[in-house]
């Protein structure tokens, strides 16, 4: 469809956004056909000639009025999203941005007051939480892949997109040697934070109760997998279709077993796994910059965050007088 010249897939606008993850892509792309849908309805036929007032009432309608798709009415943090999806957009085109009038931002302040725009957070799965997890995932092949993909998720502290992009030759098995333990050395190819593809290496330990390497080598042995994604779909009666998870597939599996040992599915989500490595090294005293060395966080302040909340009560100041 074209919208002044431009089309939605354009050279320079694939350039442009190959800067971006695909995650991030198809959010901005939904945030513009969300707008595009919105001018029509207000007899707009030029979306990039929208007035500040225009942009300003499509937010509040986002804000205020269910999903046509899933009937939910969207977050203030999607409703931001959409706002720097409909800004790219602007700037690619090389018009000014209405989203930076102050007509704009001043309903935006006045939408996330009334909607509260504090973040929602996911439960972090603790350790013991992944033990019970994995306790209850079936034995068939279907419940080996999904306790490999808990397992690891856990252990390499990976964001869903990382978990499905995963290739058999990403893994790294190492000789023991005299630490006596599988270790092994995992490489994500592409990442939030490695837009460019250098990759990153991330140290991966056995350990003694969630044994992700074990598990990985038993999915692996028993899926006869030996090249191309790591975490195929499946069908019925456990046959490979060759093709790797969709990002979806990962907080899905995550609730199922977290309903399984007695979690509410609500408050954990894919990103949990990663969470809760976090806050379990942080428990534990490790080292932040040990922790950062499995997150890949660049910033320390992020990864603070998670160890406050773990240390919360520990040597509370009102300890010994309330």
């Amino acid at each position: 469809m074209e919208t002044s010249g431009i089309t939605d897939w354009d050279p320079p606008r694939i350039a442009l956004y190959s800067e971006l993850s695909d995650n991030t892509r198809s959010a901005y792309q939904k945030g513009w056909n969300r707008f595009k849908d919105y001018c029509l309805a207000e007899c707009i036929t030029d979306p990039l000639s929208a007035s500040p007032e225009t942009v300003a009432g499509f937010f509040v309608h986002l804000g205020t009025h269910p999903s046509p798709l899933s009937g939910i009415i969207l977050s203030m943090g999607t409703v931001t999203l959409y706002k720097s999806a409909l800004n790219k957009r602007y700037v690619e085109a090389g018009r000014p941005s209405p989203t930076n009038h102050p007509a704009v931002r001043s309903t935006l302040r006045g939408l996330a007051r009334i909607k509260g725009s504090a973040s929602r957070k996911v439960e972090a799965l603790r350790e013991y939480h992944i033990e019970a997890m994995m306790q209850a995932c079936p034995n068939t092949l279907i419940g080996k892949r999904d306790a490999a993909i808990i397992a690891l998720g856990f252990a390499g502290a990976l964001r869903r997109s990382e978990l499905c992009g995963l290739h058999v030759d990403d893994l790294e098995f190492l000789d023991s040697g005299e630490a006596r333990e599988d270790r092994m050395i995992l490489t994500i190819r592409h990442s939030k934070t490695d837009q460019q593809g250098k990759g990153q290496r991330i140290p991966i330990l056995d350990g003694n109760g969630i044994r992700p390497i074990e598990r990985l080598r038993l999915w692996l042995e028993s899926s006869g997998i030996t090249s191309g994604p790591l975490f195929q779909t499946m069908k019925r009666g456990g046959y490979l279709r060759g093709n790797p998870l969709h990002h979806s597939d990962v907080p899905r599996i995550v609730k199922h077993y977290a309903a399984l040992i007695g979690l509410d599915p609500k408050d954990v989500a894919g990103h949990s796994l990663r969470a809760g490595f976090v806050t379990s090294a942080a428990v534990h005293h490790a080292r932040l910059d040990r922790i950062m060395s499995v997150t890949r966080h660049t910033n320390p302040s992020t990864v603070m965050r998670y160890i406050r909340e773990a240390d919360a009560f520990a040597d509370h100041a009102g300890r010994h007088f309330l």
